[in-house]
This record gives structure tokens, C-alpha cells and sequence, in this order.
């Protein structure tokens, strides 16, 4: 079995076994997140890989953490994470690949993201809870980060530290980029 179906089985059972935990049929769920009913259930078949926004969506309506969801519990000891088996989300339209490199048990307080932009790829966020900061580093090529109003442009080994808790964006302007993001919540 490849990783790229092992994540999609991990990722189908864990919001089967939070839509059930909840009581909620897939309608339920589908009337609470926005996503529609099929697409609910081809998620949890593993037969669709969803957007970033489709599993925001969804881990909102089921009140379970984002990167949590591809976890399984922590063992004592060194915990390591192959680099074929982390979490990889795509975001479909958007030219981003994000690896979650945090641990569940960080969601909402220090999550860690590898960012991989092709050329005029961009993140856009809503604004995260109040107080909410983020810190991206620049690994290869160039991003230009938005925050509210503001926006800087960001070369390798630089790195920006700006509120969350307003509308911001990451973007790819001139070729393909890489970047690591820290998301601390307050």
C-alpha cells in the first residue's frame, strides 16, 4: 500500500469515527459544514482527496483538530515521523502543498507546517482567534506575506513574524517557493 492511500484510509476513518461519535448522519454533517453530502461520504470511503478548505470545513462541523486527524496516539520514546508518511494536504487550485510536522496534541497552540509553493501559488487565511501569530521562514526562493494591510517580501533565510488574527496570505509571486510556518496561538 502506498502512503498516499494509507493517509487517505487514516483520514476517511478519522472523520468516520468523529461524525459517529457525535451522533450525526452524513446529512448532519453536511448541513453543519457546507460540504455536501456525497462528498462527505467519498472522504470517508477515501475516494476524494479534499481541499484544505473542504477539511477545515469538516474538522469545524466535527469540533476535532486539523492536523489530529492523520495522527495516531503518541508512543514514549524517540516518535519519528517518515518523511512518506506525514501528513501532506494539496491544495487543490491553489498551487500549495502543506506537510504537518506538528504533533496533534500542538493543534491550537504551536502547529509547525512544511509549505511548498509552485510559481504564483498562494495560503489564504481567515483570521485565526485573537492574539494568534504566526512565524514563516523562508527556505528556498521568494514569498511575499500578507497581513491585514501589510505585506513584505521575503527571501531566503528571512523571516517574518505578524498577526494572524486578521485576514493574511502567503504567495509564490515569482517561481516556485518553500517555507516553514509556525501558527502560535495566545
Amino acid at each position: 500500500m502506498n502512503p498516499r492511500s494509507e493517509i487517505h484510509d487514516r483520514l476517511a476513518a478519522s472523520l468516520r469515527e468523529a461524525r459517529k461519535a457525535r451522533g450525526l448522519s452524513l446529512d448532519g454533517v453536511a448541513k453543519l459544514s457546507g460540504v455536501s453530502r456525497s462528498m462527505v461520504s467519498q472522504i470517508e470511503r477515501g475516494e476524494s482527496s479534499p481541499t484544505v478548505a473542504t477539511l477545515w470545513n469538516l474538522t469545524q462541523a466535527l469540533q476535532v483538530d486539523f492536523a489530529g486527524l492523520l495522527e495516531g496516539k503518541p508512543e514514549p520514546g524517540i516518535a519519528v515521523v517518515r518523511a512518506s508518511a506525514a501528513p501532506v494536504i494539496h491544495g487543490r487550485g491553489t498551487g500549495v502543498q502543506i506537510r504537518i510536522l506538528s504533533p496533534a496534541e500542538a493543534v491550537g497552540v504551536h502547529e509547525v507546517y512544511d509549505l511548498s509553493f509552485q510559481e504564483g501559488g498562494s495560503l489564504k487565511s481567515d483570521p485565526h482567534s485573537a492574539g494568534c501569530r504566526e512565524h514563516l521562514t523562508v527556505v528556498e526562493g521568494a514569498l511575499r506575506v500578507f497581513s491585514g494591510e501589510e505585506d513584505q517580501l521575503l527571501g531566503p533565510g528571512d523571516t517574518a513574524r505578524y498577526p494572524a488574527d486578521r485576514t493574511h496570505a502567503i504567495v509564490a509571486e515569482s517561481g516556485a517557493a518553500r517555507g516553514i510556518l509556525i501558527v502560535q496561538d495566545s
